[in-house]
């Protein structure tokens, strides 16, 4: 009955900071970006080809959950080159590529410092 996750919010101070290293760092595509009141975006920003997007927005009284764990998992073909390359880009990592035993993970930080889970489930 549901096919997919069609979206999830990451909190986040500054939309456009945020836009910037999911689009610039991260290589996403910005997907909608269309005005949300007198203050916000409502901005849609995901990996090219995903179903699932992110929208990077915080609503009033939630400020507290900016810069946490997310719990948000990525999935790429092969981590080490994927780790270098985002790293390249100015990506922070809080833990190399390491062995687990679903297969390999490392994780990063995006410009709010919200932590992420990057694996690579196939060797």
């Amino acid at each position: 009955m549901i096919p997919y996750v069609k979206s999830t919010t990451v909190y986040v101070r500054d939309q456009q900071r945020a836009v910037d290293f999911w689009v610039n760092k991260m290589g996403f595509e910005k997907r909608t970006d269309l005005p949300m009141g007198p203050d916000a975006r409502w901005i849609e920003v995901a990996p090219p080809g995903a179903q699932t997007v992110l929208v990077p927005y915080t609503p009033p009284g939630l400020e507290s959950r900016i810069g946490t764990f997310w719990g948000i998992v990525f999935d790429c073909d092969d981590i080490q080159a994927t780790y270098k390359e985002l790293r390249r880009r100015g990506v922070e990592f809080t833990e190399e590529p390491t062995k687990q035993p679903w297969g390999l993970q490392a994780q990063f930080k995006d410009s709010e410092g919200n932590g992420y889970v990057l694996v690579q489930s196939k060797e």
